[in-house]
């Protein structure tokens, strides 16, 4: 089943379970967690000259849920800080105006199919052109595939200690640092040249070196104008859009658990459903080829 001769990779936003409105800013948070924690001493300094133990199992109850409540808004403003180095470097506006969700503080809004911006997580899978069968798992917080090729790849490797021959990836994925990795370690890339039709309307080579390439990535560019990667590249969609496709039908359209071990977990539960499918098939059309 496990062929590693070509390897697709592709990204797919699923719902997280937590709605836009949880979503707050800094001021709010720290006004939420102020709230928990008072409401939490009180309850506190109840349960402890309460003398009925109905009444102590109840207070117990209480305390748990806004113990949990402030630990997630505590969890939301630690997540809250990460947010901001990565917009004042991006400039996508004031650092003031970065948020986190007091539901599920691992999530992130993020650009889905329909073009909405809602709470997910970004799920990773790779998956072998040849027998469609999932190899790699991952997912991240990342509302964009741009650096998630290499981490896949280095998993994938450590996990059948094999490097694959050729790799597979949109033009979502392009990142040169990636592809010098994957290329000096004897792995052939396929991945679309950036601006490749703007390129050519300006008269321009898009698979002529730029300034500054790697030998790597010098390799690549030459390698996606030729004539024989464009039938070996529309492999990808065959088989990693397949993937994202079935497990969307298994039910992978919104996680019911928070945060990135519990969503990770749900999403290799839907791996294993899927190889274990795809292990069903790949033996029955052995049968018939046999008969």
């Amino acid at each position: 089943m496990i062929d590693l001769n070509r390897v697709a990779q592709d990204g797919m936003r699923v719902r997280a379970s937590a709605g836009s409105s949880s979503f707050r800013r800094k001021p709010t948070l720290e006004k939420c967690l102020q709230e928990a924690e008072t409401q939490l001493t009180a309850l506190q300094q109840e349960s402890e000259t309460d003398a009925s133990a109905e009444d102590r199992r109840v207070n117990a109850a209480r305390e748990r849920a806004v113990r949990e409540r402030a630990e997630r808004v505590q969890a939301a403003l630690e997540e809250r800080e990460k947010l901001t180095p990565k917009m004042e470097r991006r400039k996508k506006g004031s650092s003031e105006e970065a948020r986190a969700s007091t539901t599920d503080p691992e999530a992130r809004k993020m650009k889905m199919g329909d073009g909405g911006f809602r709470p997910a997580y970004n799920v990773q899978f790779a998956t072998t052109t040849h027998t469609r069968v999932i190899v790699g798992v991952d997912v991240v917080n990342e509302g964009t595939d741009g650096g998630q090729m290499q981490p896949m790849y280095d998993q994938i490797i450590q996990r059948y200690g094999q490097v694959p021959a050729v790799y597979l990836a949109d033009a979502g994925f392009s990142n040169l640092a990636a592809i010098t990795h994957l290329e000096g370690n004897g792995t052939q890339v396929y991945l679309p040249i950036t601006e490749e039709k703007q390129k050519r309307a300006q008269g321009r080579d898009p698979y002529a070196p730029m300034p500054g390439d790697s030998v790597e990535v010098k390799a690549w560019r030459a390698r996606m104008g030729t004539a024989e990667a464009q039938p070996i590249y529309r492999e990808r969609a065959s088989s990693a859009e397949f993937s994202n496709a079935t497990c969307r039908n298994r039910g992978l359209g919104q996680f019911n658990v928070r945060g990135l071990a519990k969503t990770k977990a749900i999403t290799l539960w839907h791996a294993l459903a899927h190889n274990f499918q795809r292990l069903l098939d790949l033996t029955q059309q052995t049968k018939h080829k046999t008969t």
